[in-house]
């Protein structure tokens, strides 16, 4: 697979099989990965792969909080400005509606939102799930690196057949996460991230990307 077949088949998918991923693959995968560029080579991310009985006891615990009603953690870092303007939030908007609406649920219809969108602390049936935190002393360039390095993990695992699914709401259970990891005192859960083999008989659908002209400006001729 070529880098631009990795890039634009890359999307967030919501739905795996149970079909184990070979640890060799995720070490080739995070081997590689560690090549993604960081500022001065602090590599400032420090990742966690869980799998099988600890897999199984953190989808478990997150379950048991959300069937008892428990209120989410306090936040670490704030996911989305509070105030978003546009075309950003017109942008959301249009991702909620596809995404829900290819799930069947209606616009005003919070209780099957609520329902749907629990399937992340279950890594949408995943085998697989990654944690990647990074130290609380780092600022915003440490964490752009961060996310360099978890694209270059997505477009390495398309090269090994395998799907992916990046998850800040693990972020908002980040207590019941350190639970099962126990990660040194000092670090923040950026995000969570499915890893395992499409369900591809769920028809989860595609979000689409704003034309170039609406991101790109091109300076100088060429």
């Amino acid at each position: 697979m070529d880098v631009y077949e990795a890039v634009t088949s890359r999307r967030a998918v919501r739905a795996f099989t149970d079909r184990a991923v070979p640890r060799q693959s995720l070490e080739r995968v995070l081997s590689a990965a560690a090549w993604a560029p960081s500022g001065s080579n602090m590599q400032p991310w420090r990742t966690y792969v869980v799998t099988g009985a600890p897999l199984a006891a953190l989808k478990k615990r997150a379950g048991e909080r959300l069937a008892a009603g428990d209120p989410w953690d306090e936040p670490e870092y704030e996911q989305y400005p509070s105030a978003l303007g546009s075309p950003y939030r017109e942008r959301r908007s249009a991702f909620g509606e596809q995404r829900y609406g290819a799930l069947g649920i209606a616009r005003g219809d919070l209780e099957a939102r609520q329902r749907a969108a629990a399937a992340n602390w279950d890594c949408f049936g995943a085998p697989a799930a990654l944690f990647c935190y990074l130290d609380k002393g780092m600022g915003s360039p440490q964490w752009a690196d961060a996310g360099m390095y978890l694209q270059t993990v997505m477009l390495l695992l398309r090269a090994e057949g395998l799907h992916s699914c990046p998850q800040m709401a693990w972020a908002k259970f980040h207590t019941t996460v350190a639970e099962i990891l126990s990660p040194p005192e000092g670090l923040v859960l950026f995000c969570g991230m499915s890893i395992g083999y499409e369900d591809v008989t769920a028809g989860d659908p595609r979000t689409g990307r704003a034309p170039l002209d609406e991101t790109v400006t091109f300076v100088g001729a060429l």
